[in-house]
């Protein structure tokens, strides 16, 4: 093979292609491995505080990109809540978003800052995910609310997480 010849176009959009297929199907058997992984945890927080397990799973798959942020493997923290933590001290790195000990903490801290917004008391035991993710999106949890409601709304749609029980 003589290496100072270009690859062919044809051979490069193979290449691109399968590449592309590849990084979706990774993404998406990463995706179902977080949802099979924290799905029974969401179960057991929804009859705990009310709120449907596809919303906290869903938010989940959105804030720690099914597990794999930076946030979610150094801090724990699969929701993107701001507060303390030693990263700086342990590792070097800045970071505004609390720490936790473990995932559980992580889920659980979530579903009780929840229960303390307003719309909480009239949602609560609701399983109609749209609306969860409306009030939530409404309540200033995300700096880009409507950009961050599509995106739960779709991972939602997509994954089938209002089938979970």
């Amino acid at each position: 093979m003589n290496l100072n010849h270009p690859i062919s176009p044809g051979i490069s959009r193979r290449v691109l292609f399968f590449l592309l297929l590849f990084g979706s199907f990774h993404s998406l058997s990463a995706q179902k491995k977080y949802i099979k992984e924290y799905s029974g945890l969401a179960d057991s927080l929804q009859q705990v505080y009310g709120i449907p397990s596809s919303v906290i799973l869903g938010v989940a798959i959105i804030e720690s990109a099914s597990g794999t942020s930076r946030n979610s493997r150094l801090l724990h923290n699969h929701f993107g809540i701001m507060g303390k933590n030693n990263l700086l001290k342990t590792k070097g790195v800045k970071s505004r978003y609390k720490q936790y000990p473990d995932s559980k903490s992580s889920y659980i801290d979530f579903c009780r800052i929840i229960s303390k917004r307003k719309f909480y008391s009239k949602l609560k035991g609701n399983m109609d995910y749209k609306l969860w993710i409306h009030a939530i999106s409404r309540s200033n949890y995300s700096e880009v609310p409507d950009i961050w409601k599509e995106r739960v709304l779709t991972a939602i749609r997509k994954h089938k997480l209002s089938t979970y029980k």
